[in-house]
């Protein structure tokens, strides 16, 4: 019998494989294995029986992985394990932010109470919230990851463009030029993120 010390939640989606031979929970005293999302490690200690840590993810920050190697723990990660939920999540907040869906939602809730008017309220109302469609529009995409390749196929599965940067060893075939191109575009688009972001802040907190 192994015994795994979960320090986060962990889906059943992945517990379930472990099988009868194995006791898993965040109480399991002794553990033969830890299981990690994102909780801190570098002040823990290790006993002498524990053989490695999971990590539920791609980084592996949270774990001391110097102290493991010293103590023969291995670290194992996880890349690409959520990579389709975050790919998911980025093309809805992409789609709901393009589509003014969100300022659409609240003000559908002003006509709670209108009644028989509410119809003729949408109809003169509604032409407020039209958003551009992201069909012919480019996306930027900085790091051709597990994340970000799919988030890069997916735009263009709806029609848009991509303009992408990875790191120029990724690339060993590209033209200097190109790189220089992609990393020029990839400034960009993290300085029209800033910009947005302030512009944001600045007029909420007017």
């Amino acid at each position: 019998m192994y015994n795994i010390l979960t320090l986060n939640k962990i889906a059943a989606i992945g517990t379930s494989r472990l099988g009868d031979n194995y006791k898993y929970g965040d109480d399991v005293q002794n553990p033969d294995a830890v299981l990690v999302r994102s909780a801190a490690m570098h002040d823990m200690e290790f006993a002498d029986n524990l053989l490695a840590i999971a990590r539920a993810g791609a980084g592996t920050n949270n774990i001391p992985k110097d102290k493991c190697s010293e103590q023969g723990i291995v670290v194992f990660n996880t890349p690409g394990a959520n990579a389709n939920a975050v790919k998911e999540l980025v093309i809805a907040g992409l789609l709901i932010s393009n589509r003014k869906v969100i300022e659409g939602y609240e003000w559908a809730k002003t006509l709670k109470g209108n009644g028989a008017a509410v119809g003729k309220m949408v109809e003169k109302g509604k032409s407020q919230f039209v958003g551009p469609e992201i069909k012919g529009k480019t996306l930027g995409v900085i790091g051709l990851g597990a994340i970000g390749i799919l988030v890069a196929n997916a735009a263009v599965a709806l029609g848009m463009k991509t303009s992408d940067f990875e790191k120029a060893s990724s690339h060993k075939e590209k033209k200097s030029s190109e790189i220089v191109l992609n990393v020029v575009l990839a400034i960009l688009i993290l300085a029209l993120v800033a910009i947005i972001g302030y512009l944001v802040w600045t007029f909420k907190n007017i």
